[in-house]
């Protein structure tokens, strides 16, 4: 008798190939671009790799944030006294991101100066202050509601995801997190590394942009109370 052949499998020998990174975009908290490694996908009973929900949710913000900005804008009830109260604070949300922007160092240390001795995550935090300043402008509950929900299922996953990046990348992190909360600033900062703003690396983070977005939405406000509000 000859030498018996092993069963065959029920699933595919050829595996699929691991999903680029290079799209997911720049979402670093404490590193503002993520390298092709920062997650890691899952792999089923045939071997087909199964990506996380924070990767797709990497993938899905940008589109979902467009969508977002359509209904808002179609639903928001803007008022004068409103409008002004949520551009103070857009405005507030706007600056913590510039700064942050100006001190994050991509992967090349760990950033734990300026507002990051206070926060782990200030472009996430100063967001959300920015979303809350949009939020207060379009007086509609269904708005707040929407911003809250799209935090938690979106954002939120991301963020664990990049401190997980962290935590393996710099072998300080874990001091630094016991340290410095996740989201609410504490009221004294962190002696971590002191540094410095700087405006190349605003500059090549492409914070203005936000600027101009928020500027924009902020005008769309004005137009819309003043001419189709009626």
């Amino acid at each position: 008798m000859g030498r018996s052949e092993p069963a065959a499998s029920s699933c595919a020998t050829r595996q699929a190939p691991h999903p680029t990174s290079a799209a997911l975009g720049p979402t670093r908290a404490c590193a503002k671009s993520v390298p092709n490694k920062s997650w890691k996908p899952r792999a089923d009973s045939c071997g087909a790799v199964v990506p996380s929900w924070s990767h797709i949710a990497r993938r899905i913000r940008v589109p979902v944030g467009f969508v977002f900005a359509v209904c808002y804008f179609w639903l928001a009830r803007p008022t004068p006294r409103p409008i002004l109260i949520g551009a103070i604070i857009v405005l507030c949300g706007l600056f913590i991101r510039a700064l942050a922007s100006g001190y994050v160092q991509k992967n090349e240390e760990l950033t734990t100066g300026g507002p990051y001795a206070y926060t782990r995550n200030p472009l996430y935090f100063g967001s959300l202050i920015l979303a809350v300043g949009f939020g207060w402008a379009a007086q509609n509950w269904w708005i707040a509601a929407a911003i809250l929900l799209i935090f938690v299922v979106i954002y939120m996953p991301v963020i664990l995801d990049e401190e997980r990046f962290l935590r393996q990348r710099f072998p300080n992190f874990a001091a630094y997190s016991h340290q410095v909360p996740r989201f609410i600033p504490r009221l004294t900062p962190f002696m971590g590394t002191s540094g410095a703003f700087s405006w190349d690396l605003y500059r090549k983070h492409r914070e203005y942009h936000a600027m101009i977005g928020s500027i924009a939405m902020l005008l769309a406000l004005v137009v819309k109370m003043l001419f189709l509000s009626r």
